[in-house]
């Protein structure tokens, strides 16, 4: 619906071997403060392919299996190295957005962005609640709004309402992300 996929998932990705031979040195080689990254592999070679111009793409009818976390403490260790290369990977995005769909530049922003904001709202709203023993129904009022705004545009352009359900996670951000 976009015109590209800004994180093709590991499992879940099939690539054009020209494609891929065409970007295996800079996939293979990739650092993070100078040193070789063991991580966010799937959104560095996503972003490496709309560089160099490729499309990524969504397939609805595609049937993959993948393994998923089965604890709490994996998921979350999963969830803090997905945060760490979404904020890395986005100074790559950068260039590339431009040329893509608007939706995907407030997307790749609120990523970002939108959980930077997302944890200083809750600590003010903690800060207020601590201070004040009021409950800091602005700041849960903005935290929603944001939420549904954005989630209310994904659903939109993608014209599935199943994007709504995707303010869940909100949920799960304030709750078990922004402590870790």
């Amino acid at each position: 619906r976009f015109g590209a996929v800004m994180c093709c998932c590991g499992p879940c990705a099939m690539y054009r071997r020209s494609a891929m031979l065409s970007l295996l040195d800079q996939y293979e080689t990739q650092l993070y403060r100078g040193k070789p990254s063991d991580f966010g592999e799937d959104r560095h070679l996503t972003i490496l392919m709309l560089s160099a111009g490729f499309r990524t793409e969504y397939v609805p009818s595609a049937i993959a299996a993948t393994v998923v976390p089965d604890t709490m403490g994996v998921y979350l260790r999963q969830q803090l190295r997905w945060a760490r290369s979404t904020f890395r990977d986005t100074l790559l995005a950068f260039p590339v957005l431009p040329r893509l769909d608007r939706y995907l530049t407030l997307d790749v922003i609120g990523q970002n962005g939108g959980l930077l904001l997302l944890a200083l709202s809750v600590l003010t709203g903690i800060g207020q609640f601590a201070l004040t023993a009021t409950v800091p129904w602005w700041t849960i009022l903005v935290i929603g709004s944001m939420t549904l705004v954005r989630c209310s545009v994904a659903a939109y352009r993608a014209r599935q309402l199943r994007f709504l359900g995707f303010a869940l996670h909100t949920l799960v951000n304030i709750f078990l992300l922004i402590p870790l």
